[in-house]
């Protein structure tokens, strides 16, 4: 018998260690400061981890004269603990760069770091003595102007940099323009490093080849309200776009009275499209609504509009119109035909006719034929009125009129084929189907 087995029959047990996820401290800054402002302290978010990770703090300080870029970034890693390391990948006086890592696992919320100038990070600053060269200096995220602030810069700095750091990686996405003073030629401000704590860091001093980072997703939800209740239209991806594309976000809506469709998509968009954000009515009442929002933009993740309140807040809103004498089924249907699901409503006022067609819709991680029947206002007969294109979506309209010959000669007489919705992934089609928002990775 073995000594284990002994000791367990005498009745004398074994308390293993307590195994628990962590919880950590959470967050994810980037912001430019003043060096009269530093230090600065911060509180932060909370996130339990998966078993077995651990907590880290990361904090990147890119000094350029009067300005301090700061980096933080707190969280869960699966990387191996480690002391705190403090390394200056450059020293001033002009630019400099100085991180702060540290990984721990010995308790719940270890990455307590609070302030930007733990000890020997911040040294005491001395004035730098500045000689006769004069650069631009400018922090920005945006791009810095054509005729920046020029500074002379520190004796022994000899050049001017003008280049880009891309910080990817713990919550941290964006493209950081730098100009200011360095020792010698060339771009290389941080010394070689690829990567400090989870972030992934590279610079660029070629404009040409720049590359921006938009949110990314597809949207898709039906419901009775939304053309008056906003709905949440936001994004946990993002992409690195293609050299000279910027960002979109394109939201179309189609409303039939009783039941309305909302698509929406975030990303990228095609090289040498123009800043530029607006809203379209494309069929009002009387009758079916279909209306967009569409914004192009050049800045790291600027696609950032969190719901449909975008394109709400500029729809008309008229009294509601008196009943006139037309019926017309009512319906849009992104999954089927709408001649199986369709309601008979009684139009507005001032109707004419009815509308019954569909709507293919391609682009922007969507492809799909909508089907749609309701009222049409006087004089109308497209919805789109020929339109090609609403933001990223690729559009073509096809309604009843242009079929009826086709119809006449179907032996089967169905008058209408149909449609199927594509959608990438077999997970949100099921999502779709049950009503729901989702963002399409």
């Amino acid at each position: 018998m073995s000594s284990t087995s002994l000791l367990a029959l005498l009745g004398v047990t074994f308390l293993l260690p307590c195994v628990h996820a962590l919880d950590c401290q959470w967050a994810a800054i980037e912001t430019v400061l003043n060096t009269s402002q530093m230090p600065v302290e911060w509180t932060n978010g909370k996130k339990t981890c998966d078993f077995g990770d651990g907590c880290q703090d990361t904090l990147m300080l890119i000094e350029n004269g009067p300005q301090v870029n700061l980096v933080l970034t707190k969280g869960c890693t699966s990387e191996k603990d480690h002391k705190v390391q403090v390394t200056e990948h450059r020293t001033g006086p002009g630019l400099s760069v100085i991180s702060y890592t540290h990984v721990c696992r010995h308790r719940d919320l270890c990455n307590d770091l609070s302030t930007s100038c733990p000890s020997s990070v911040c040294p005491a600053p001395t004035p730098p003595v500045l000689g006769t060269l004069q650069c631009p200096v400018c922090f920005s995220r945006y791009n810095c102007p054509e005729k920046a602030s020029q500074q002379f810069c520190p004796v022994g700095q000899t050049h001017c940099y003008n280049g880009v750091l891309k910080l990817r990686g713990g919550g941290i996405a964006t493209n950081l323009k730098v100009q200011g003073c360095l020792p010698k030629p060339g771009c290389d401000l941080l010394n070689g490093t690829q990567k400090i704590g989870p972030i992934a860091v590279s610079e660029n001093c070629n404009p040409k080849s720049d590359t921006l980072t938009c949110n990314r997703g597809v949207m898709l939800q039906m419901g009775r309200k939304l053309a008056q209740d906003p709905v949440e239209w936001t994004s946990s991806t993002n992409q690195m776009c293609d050299p000279e594309e910027v960002c979109q976000e394109t939201l179309m809506l189609i409303d039939v009275g009783h039941r309305s469709l909302l698509m929406g998509s975030k990303g990228c968009s095609k090289a040498g499209a123009q800043n530029s954000q607006a809203v379209s009515l494309h069929s009002r009442p009387p009758g079916v609504l279909v209306a967009s929002y569409v914004r192009v933009c050049s800045s790291d993740l600027c696609n950032n509009a969190g719901s449909s309140s975008v394109l709400l807040t500029s729809l008309p809103k008229p009294a509601a119109p008196a009943p006139g004498g037309l019926q017309c089924p009512a319906c849009v249907q992104f999954l089927g035909s709408c001649s199986q699901s369709s309601n008979l409503v009684t139009c507005p006022s001032g109707v004419t006719h009815c509308y019954d067609g569909n709507i293919a819709v391609n682009g922007g991680g969507l492809s799909a034929t909508l089907s749609i029947q309701g009222c049409m206002a006087p004089a109308s007969k497209y919805l789109l009125n020929h339109t090609r294109n609403v933001g990223i979506f690729s559009v073509r309209e096809n309604f009843e009129d242009d079929n009826k010959e086709q119809s006449r000669v179907s032996q089967s007489g169905v008058a209408r084929a149909t449609y199927l919705l594509w959608v990438m992934g077999m997970g949100l089609f099921l999502a779709l189907w049950n009503g729901g928002l989702y963002p399409l990775c």
